[in-house]
């Protein structure tokens, strides 16, 4: 079985709480929604929404954006790590609601356009409950397709101003995460967590722990080993995954270039419907 990079109790993040909303860096915040994570990017007098939760979740996201953000409670835009359905639950109801941009990476789009299913999941890696039920997990695809957007090439976001994107395939092909510079600032989405993803009782423990994507929804190992490698190169100082809590300093670099160098031991499991499939990072 593939092992957990451990983190320091002392690297996960104490931020300011409000309304089930923790703040982790200048307008930066994110809500736990069951087993996944949304955050909020506040800049100057906008703000967008990066993932939309789990199917059900559309009024706790509405409640934590009116305790933040009161009369400014309608986004510039919304911006998805990658479309998988524990990333887009309440996407289609915001969507309507809202009537915004929602920016993905084109190689994402025919998973929101109606176009196409994602490939099945892969409950055979093993690692606890949550990888035996993968099997019916939804694959969707959803229909956002009015309000698609791609993402600038440039890797900048007009609506995030002082962030770019990157690209970081192999969770998904069109995977991204979020990077602002000026204070190191990571939203990584699952191109690696904070939290045993395979596991029930890790998911609902949320101890820290460094891990590669979840195993049973990755797709391409080669991709997502080339992933971490680059954002551990970045050197981050505060980091936020789409599943797990929030980490920080030290212990967390530590850990997440462990985590890079140690790629094939710890993250990618001993078998399942993907394992094999290597091939030339992209």
């Amino acid at each position: 079985m593939a092992q957990q990079v451990n983190v320091d109790p002392s690297g996960e993040l104490a931020g300011f709480v409000e309304d089930n909303t923790i703040e982790i860096a200048e307008g930066v915040a994110y809500t736990r929604l069951g087993i996944a994570n949304v955050a909020y990017v506040q800049n100057g007098n906008g703000w967008v929404l990066v993932d939309a939760g789990v199917w059900g979740t559309t009024n706790a996201i509405l409640r934590a954006v009116e305790s933040r953000f009161g009369n400014r409670s309608r986004p510039d835009a919304i911006v998805l790590t990658h479309g998988h359905f524990d990333h887009v639950g309440a996407l289609p109801d915001l969507a309507e609601r809202w009537n915004v941009p929602i920016y993905a990476h084109v190689l994402e789009h025919p998973y929101l356009n109606g176009g196409q299913q994602y490939p099945p999941p892969d409950p055979s890696v093993g690692g606890g409950l949550m990888s035996a039920l993968s099997r019916f997990f939804p694959r969707g695809p959803v229909d956002v397709s009015r309000w698609l957007t791609e993402l600038p090439a440039n890797g900048h976001l007009p609506v995030m101003p002082g962030w770019q994107w990157i690209h970081t395939p192999g969770h998904t092909p069109g995977h991204i995460s979020l990077w602002r510079e000026s204070d190191r600032t990571l939203i990584a989405g699952d191109a690696f967590i904070t939290t045993a993803q395979e596991s029930a009782y890790a998911v609902l423990a949320q101890e820290p722990e460094l891990h590669g994507p979840p195993m049973y929804y990755t797709t391409d190992w080669t991709n997502a080993e080339a992933s971490v490698t680059r954002l551990a190169g970045l050197e981050p100082e505060v980091v936020i995954t789409g599943h797990g809590p929030p980490l920080h300093g030290p212990a967390m670099r530590e850990s997440l270039h462990q985590l890079a160098e140690r790629f094939e031991v710890v993250a990618i499991p001993p078998q399942g419907r993907y394992v094999n499939r290597r091939s030339s990072p992209k």
